[in-house]
């Protein structure tokens, strides 16, 4: 019974690439920011050959061993294209050549008349925001005339904030569908996102956790496509169905953040299934990378390093350990909260893995071919395996 676990370290990235400058990143590097912390401290993905991965930050390869337990890449990405949609659709084989639509000045009144006249609710914001700072500048005037806040990020992004007892959980979500069908075409964002907080007026509102993603489908065929159309499970860990809309998930999990998907994944290793288990482990992101928290987002790292050597002993036979990111989104590089444009990390251990390093490739589809080759399955898209530089072959 053979199975994998992909876990995506978001926003985890590894030095920025040859085009990051056209995305307006200078110099950025996650892996070489999140170092420099004291918080810093991963000896089980060292010893995996983390810092073995090409590019990576000389300071750190220094101090590296020659020797190290997994088969080690650095992906590229070949889609245009740095946020969390593009990236994890491009592991799981759709390369996108054209960017998701990002709205620096808000969205145009072609979209917001028609979201007017279906919800029957006027508009407040409608700008870039901080989604902390969006509920405390507008929240008071959303409870006083019922209006809803939409805003965006950097992110291909439109996103609802209101308040609980002010529109019902399922409403706002119903309001979230509206949108959904709206922003589609040249308009197609990757996410509709309800974002409901609670609390009395006066700058007092906090977030609930009862967020939910309405992503656009996928524009062709996954590798999640690919193994559940074979019968295999696909195991969606986090946010994962939220960003594939469900296509292909066979069942799915969601988290309240990295404690709890690293819990879910130690609960799935110890279950009975074969296919994959596709894990996001959004904090670094969330909390850490776009709030411009070097030691924050060291010490998750620290802490998921920790959590290794348990994944590793519930490891079965024929498992196979993958560990990712999706983009980059630097800590240190206070330009803007935005993505990064980098490199990111691909280490595979399991029992039968040869521990190589398999350069720099050319797509972050490779690890979706990868997955599919292992089960016996020639992927519907572009992607090159790594199994055969690994040691490992198909059925």
């Amino acid at each position: 019974m053979k199975r994998v676990f992909l876990i995506v370290l978001d926003s985890f990235g590894i030095g920025a690439m040859e085009d990051s400058f056209s995305y307006g990143d200078i110099d950025v590097n996650t892996l070489k920011t999140v170092s420099s912390s004291t918080f810093f401290r991963i000896p089980h993905m060292e010893e995996m050959g983390l810092f073995r991965i090409d590019g990576v930050e000389e300071a750190l390869v220094r101090k590296a061993s020659e020797k190290h337990t997994a088969a080690v890449a650095r992906m590229t990405e070949r889609s245009r294209g740095k946020d969390t949609t593009i990236g994890h659709w491009e592991i799981a084989g759709v390369c996108s050549p054209n960017p998701l639509p990002t709205y620096p000045e808000g969205f145009p009144e072609e979209v917001l008349d028609v979201f007017r006249q279906k919800t029957g609710r006027g508009i407040l914001c409608n700008l870039p925001y901080s989604g902390t700072a969006v509920i405390q500048d507008y929240g008071d005037a959303h409870v006083r005339t019922g209006d809803l806040i939409v805003y965006t990020s950097a992110d291909s992004v439109f996103q609802i904030a209101a308040h609980e007892e002010v529109v019902p959980l399922e409403q706002l979500y119903e309001y979230c569908r509206m949108a959904r069908e709206i922003l589609q075409g040249k308009h197609g964002v990757g996410r509709v996102i309800a974002r409901p907080f609670v609390g009395p007026c006066g700058g007092s509102f906090t977030r609930t956790p009862h967020r939910h993603d309405f992503s656009i489908l996928p524009p062709s065929v996954t590798m999640l496509d690919q193994l559940s159309e074979k019968g295999k499970d696909v195991i969606a860990v986090g946010k994962i169905k939220d960003i594939f809309a469900g296509e292909g998930i066979t069942e799915a999990v969601y988290t309240s953040g990295n404690a709890e998907g690293i819990q879910r994944t130690l609960e799935y290793l110890d279950k009975d299934f074969e296919g994959l288990c596709f894990i996001n482990l959004v904090d670094y992101d969330m909390l850490y990378g776009h709030r411009r928290d070097v030691d924050g987002y060291a010490e998750a790292l620290s802490v998921f390093d920790d959590k290794l050597p348990e994944i590793f002993g519930k490891m079965r036979e024929d498992d196979i350990l993958m560990i990712t990111a999706d983009h980059g989104c630097d800590p240190g590089y206070l330009a803007t909260t935005d993505h990064t444009r980098e490199y990111t990390p691909f280490l595979m251990y399991g029992r039968k893995v040869k521990p190589v390093n398999l350069g720099t490739r050319s797509t972050f589809a490779d690890i979706a071919a990868t997955v599919l080759h292992y089960f016996g399955i020639a992927p519907a898209f572009e992607g090159d395996t790594m199994l055969t530089g690994s040691g490992l072959t198909s059925p």
